[in-house]
This record gives structure tokens, C-alpha cells and sequence, in this order.
């Protein structure tokens, strides 16, 4: 589907039932709805997934919320930087229809005890890290979901361990939505956008890249044929510790679907490599997926 529409005013939506009338509505006219879950202070890379919800679907709605249920105690979630005009205007000029921005005190009331998890895959990888942090994820999704009621959902390939939790989880339960996973978008040096970015201090910037370069020393690396995990692991360790800022909280090899961890790639794997790097006080994540 080609949408061609210039740039209008989005509709803002706060209100949970507000939200689920208009998407009902929209439903019962036989239009296809378009979702992309997001925490806010978008950038390019949100923007190239309101666009593919955009040019897929009838209606696309842009959602903006800061979801505290993925924070554990001591993570930023209190200084996770936030501007929703700016956030609004970004959407818009991305060809967003609905920005759905709720409050936290609707999204979990002080009663609330529900929570969505998926069990396996999600305890390796950043969940080693961050154990409670999927749970919120997937309670967090399955909310939205409910309430925007889409046909499409777009989320980005650089949280590569979320898009994989959010697909199993759409599998189990049985959801009525169709996964999309977009590219990740990067910057000229190859730095990965995040939100997180903006923490950067001049000089952790400049190192950051480093994460990219390493991802593109495993591609190298394989494409001439090696296989063993650990040789792989050692070279991207050795490449990103060179720089003064940073320090690694992991790198897996891991099947692309499963995220269980490979020592030995083979003919046909679908290999998910990952990282997380500290740079300077800020966490950055980035990924590529290979064909063996």
C-alpha cells in the first residue's frame, strides 16, 4: 500500500478509552491500522519506522510513553530525556495520523498486577543484564497493542532481542498483528541512533562508533571463514577495548530466532551478533545479523 498525503497535524490521543474507540472505529470501516511503539525523543531512526507503518496502512499512530514498568531501580528512567512537542512535530513530519501519548498512572493504576513475560529468551543477552526488563517490555506491548488495536506493528532491528521477544510472544498469545522489523538506521560514522546518544560527552562520541566497527570486523572475519565464536568475541573485544571509554557488559553469537549462544557457526546459520558497551556512563546496544 502507497499513501501519498502531505503533512497534517497529527491527532493527540492521552485518554486509554479515547484510544481504543477511535481504534475500533477505524477497524469497523474496514481501514488497516499501523502502530510504532516508542519511549519518545524520537529521531530518524523512529521516523523511518512511522514510515513504514505509514506507507503499509490506512491509519498510523506514533505512540509515546515512557514505560517505567522496563526500568529497574537505579536505571535512568527519571532522567530518560523526554520533549513531546518535539516528539509530536518528528511524527508528523513522518506522516504519523495519531500520536498516543498516556500517562503512567493510567497505563498502571495503583492496583495493578498483570504482567506479560516470555519465558527463555529473554533471561539471555540484555536480560542477563537487565533481568525485569522484558517483563515490562512485553506487558508494555501487549498493552498498546490492545489499545491501538493494529494490523501492523513496526519496531526497530536495534533492539534485536526485543523484536524477537515481541514476535514469540504475538505467536503464543495468538494476536491478531503482524511484526515488521526495519533496519536499523545509523549515523555517517555508523554509530546506531538512540535516545541515549544525547548522553554522549564529545569524546565518549567519538569512540562510539567503535561498536559498529566491530560488528563490521565479525562480518569481515566470517565472510572468510571463521567460525569459532570465541575467536570472534576476542577480535571484537580487543578492537573496542583499544578505546579509553569504553567497557563491555557482553558480545553474543547467537541463532538470529532462538538467541541461544553458538561456539561453532554452520552452513545456514542465521547468526545474531550483539553487543553492549558502556561509553563513558551510557549503555549503547547495537547488532547485525549474518548468514553463515
Amino acid at each position: 500500500m502507497v499513501r501519498l498525503k502531505t503533512m497534517t497535524r497529527a491527532r493527540i490521543i492521552s485518554s486509554l478509552d479515547e484510544m481504543q474507540q477511535v481504534a475500533e472505529e477505524v477497524r469497523l470501516s474496514g481501514r488497516r491500522i499501523g502502530v510504532v511503539p516508542t519511549m519518545g525523543f524520537l529521531h530518524a531512526g523512529h521516523q523511518s519506522l512511522i514510515r513504514v507503518a505509514r506507507d503499509r496502512t490506512d491509519l498510523a499512530i506514533t505512540t509515546v510513553f515512557v514505560n517505567p514498568a522496563q526500568f529497574a531501580p537505579g536505571e535512568d528512567y527519571e532522567k530518560y530525556p523526554r520533549d513531546f512537542e518535539r516528539d509530536r512535530i518528528l511524527a508528523e513530519e513522518a506522516g504519523t495520523d495519531v500520536v498516543f501519548h498516556p500517562e503512567a498512572q493510567q497505563m498502571y493504576p495503583h492496583d495493578y498486577q498483570t504482567f506479560v513475560e516470555v519465558a527463555t529468551m529473554t533471561k539471555v543477552l540484555e536480560g542477563k543484564s537487565r533481568p525485569t526488563h522484558f517483563r515490562g517490555v512485553t506487558t508494555v506491548v501487549t498493552k498498546l497493542l490492545h489499545l491501538t488495536k493494529p494490523h501492523v506493528a513496526v519496531f526497530g532491528q536495534k533492539d534485536a532481542q526485543q523484536a524477537v521477544a515481541v514476535k514469540q510472544m504475538v505467536r503464543d498469545l495468538n494476536l491478531d498483528v503482524e511484526i515488521i522489523v526495519a533496519p536499523i538506521v545509523r549515523e555517517r560514522d555508523g554509530l546506531a541512533l538512540s535516545s541515549r546518544n544525547i548522553y554522549l560527552l564529545p569524546h565518549e562520541r567519538n569512540d562510539a562508533p567503535v561498536l559498529y566497527e566491530s560488528l563490521q570486523l565479525a562480518e569481515r572475519m566470517i565472510e572468510a571463514g571463521e567460525r569459532n565464536s570465541k575467536n570472534l568475541i576476542s577480535a571484537m573485544s580487543s578492537l573496542i577495548e583499544w578505546k579509553k571509554s569504553t567497557a563491555i557488559d557482553y558480545i553474543s553469537i547467537a541463532d538470529a530466532e532462538r538467541l541461544e549462544e553458538l561456539d561453532t557457526l554452520r552452513p545456514g546459520n542465521k547468526v545474531l551478533v550483539s553487543l553492549a558497551v558502556m561509553v563513558g556512563k551510557t549503555r549503547l546496544i547495537d547488532n547485525s545479523i549474518y548468514t553463515v
